[in-house]
């Protein structure tokens, strides 16, 4: 009878599992149209004053993402103004949603990744997550593999699409 053998495991395939970068921390979204008038009417005194007595603290060690849910047409200054007061105490600010601040997080983490370990490699851009990856991220990570990898497919081992071969 012969042996059953596992090719996958023995194979020199590289796995980037774009899980393991995902933020620890949390990620929260801040709202600031509870600080204007109606919900839409930037008062500056009363802003100041209302960002000067708000409770910052609340936000260590968290990932904030900042946003506006009305349409309230807001000075160019806003979203920075309310970003002095988060500073001190959050990991990381963005103007946008949660989405924007996961982008904002890849992009730093993958920007300091040696991808050099993936030269002239098989590799597989794992497609599987238990977390919520967003797709964007997928295709700056292909970018920097593409590089540097022999080729590369999406997926699993078991049933991989591939994206890219040198040479093709």
């Amino acid at each position: 009878m012969d042996e059953i053998v596992n090719k996958v495991a023995n194979s020199k395939l590289e796995v980037f599992d774009l899980e393991d970068y995902f933020p620890k921390a949390p990620i929260v979204e801040l709202d600031i149209s509870q600080w204007l008038l109606e919900g839409f009417i930037l008062k500056e005194k009363d802003f100041r004053e209302t960002l000067k007595n708000y409770e910052w603290q609340q936000f260590s060690g968290q990932n904030v993402a900042l946003f506006c849910v009305t349409d309230a047409i807001l000075p160019a200054w806003t979203y920075s103004l309310v970003a002095t007061y988060l500073a001190p105490f959050a990991n990381a600010i963005v103007q946008g949603d949660k989405k924007a601040m996961l982008l904002s997080l890849y992009q730093k983490e993958l920007s300091k990744i040696d991808f050099q370990f993936y030269a002239d490699k098989p590799v597989i851009l794992k497609g599987c997550s238990n977390k919520p990856v967003p797709n964007e991220v997928y295709v700056l990570a292909i970018q920097e593999l593409q590089k540097v990898g022999r080729s590369v497919m999406f997926g699993e081992a078991c049933s991989a699409v591939p994206l890219y071969k040198k040479g093709k």
